[in-house]
């Protein structure tokens, strides 16, 4: 069996159609995405009809640009991989079913992904993993903290009993009326404001490693509508600014103890939240460069969603022989390890 298989890599778990061939789980030849978010920010978020009509219209094009930019063709490749779940379940099918299809076109093993291990295995596009390792992974969808004991193995130990964070920075943001996405927009303010309320934090019961964001959203909308029924200007670079100091915190605290619990050598930091400058320069702070744990946060173009993460993580599914059948199919809850 091929040590540093080819692998095409599909991802369509939300709105971006997305195609990547990777070698050996770590050298990217190509990858190409196709993005939504101009379709969707006229809703305020992504409408999951929409997202799976503009899957099934990009997806062609989005592989055969990925292929022809990899000066490849399917007798070049040792398997096809897609995002089996989690995500928005009609998103996946396209996915799934392209993958498929190929997969028994070119007599190609088929692999399934999980979204979570892609955004994790994205850190073995830049640096090599060492284990046991922690991931921290926030999106828009998710906010969870994963022990790694070893390779391709995942243990849960904490995540969000309500929003995902970057659920929560979208709602904050169209309470401030701004655009969708709101993630980039709440960080570009807070950079501009000062911590000026004192935002709750939501540490929950001794020892818990999960998390809480739908109480801080409450408490932005709350202040928010106060201040404007004082008669009071609503300062938005503030409220940004407030908002994020309370998210930032919590994730640092978890993370500093997970650290020290688990003994880790390292801590990834990832997921489309990952991008956001504030959360980045805390984490580079918390943990410095030559200290106890190696902190890797990929660049902002593998933190959101991309097939280079799943091609990584797919090189692992290759090795351990984690083949599907052409019974695969798309959940939308599809649950880690």
């Amino acid at each position: 069996m091929n040590d540093n298989p080819r692998i095409l890599a599909i991802e369509t778990s939300c709105d971006e159609t997305a195609a990547s061939v990777v070698e050996g789980g770590k050298n990217v030849i190509s990858t190409v995405v196709a993005s939504q978010m101009d379709i969707h920010r006229r809703f305020g978020g992504v409408v999951p009809e929409v997202a799976s009509r503009h899957h099934v219209e990009n997806m062609t094009t989005v592989i055969e640009e990925t292929l022809v930019s990899a000066d490849m063709d399917y007798t070049d490749l040792d398997a096809v991989a897609v995002t089996a779940g989690p995500g928005l379940v009609g998103a996946l099918l396209v996915g799934v079913n392209t993958a498929k299809a190929l997969a028994y076109a070119h007599n190609l093993p088929l692999l399934p992904i999980h979204h979570i291990a892609g955004h994790i295995h994205a850190a073995e596009l830049v640096a090599d993993m060492q284990y046991p390792a922690l991931a921290l992974v926030v999106s828009g969808g998710h906010t969870s903290l994963i022990y790694l004991p070893e390779e391709g193995a995942y243990e849960t130990i904490g995540e969000t009993r309500d929003d995902a964070v970057g659920e929560a920075y979208d709602k904050v943001a169209r309470t401030l009326k701004l655009p969708y996405p709101g993630g980039p927009e709440i960080d570009r303010l807070a950079a501009e404001g000062e911590v000026t309320i004192d935002f709750p934090r939501a540490w929950l019961e001794s020892g818990s490693y999960d998390f809480s964001f739908s109480g801080l959203k409450s408490s932005v909308l709350n202040a928010v509508h106060n201040t404007q029924q004082r008669g009071d200007t609503v300062i938005p670079e503030n409220v940004a600014a407030s908002f994020q100091a309370s998210v930032v915190d919590v994730l640092v605290e978890r993370a500093q103890r997970a650290v020290s619990e688990y003994e880790v050598k390292q801590l990834i930091v990832t997921g489309g939240v990952a991008a956001n400058r504030t959360l980045r320069e805390a984490m580079k702070n918390s943990f410095p460069s030559g200290g106890n744990v190696d902190l890797i946060i990929p660049p902002l173009s593998l933190c959101t969603d991309n097939a280079a993460m799943i091609g990584a993580a797919a090189n692992i599914a290759w090795k351990k022989g984690e083949w599907a059948g052409y019974d695969l199919n798309g959940e939308p809850g599809l649950a880690l390890g």
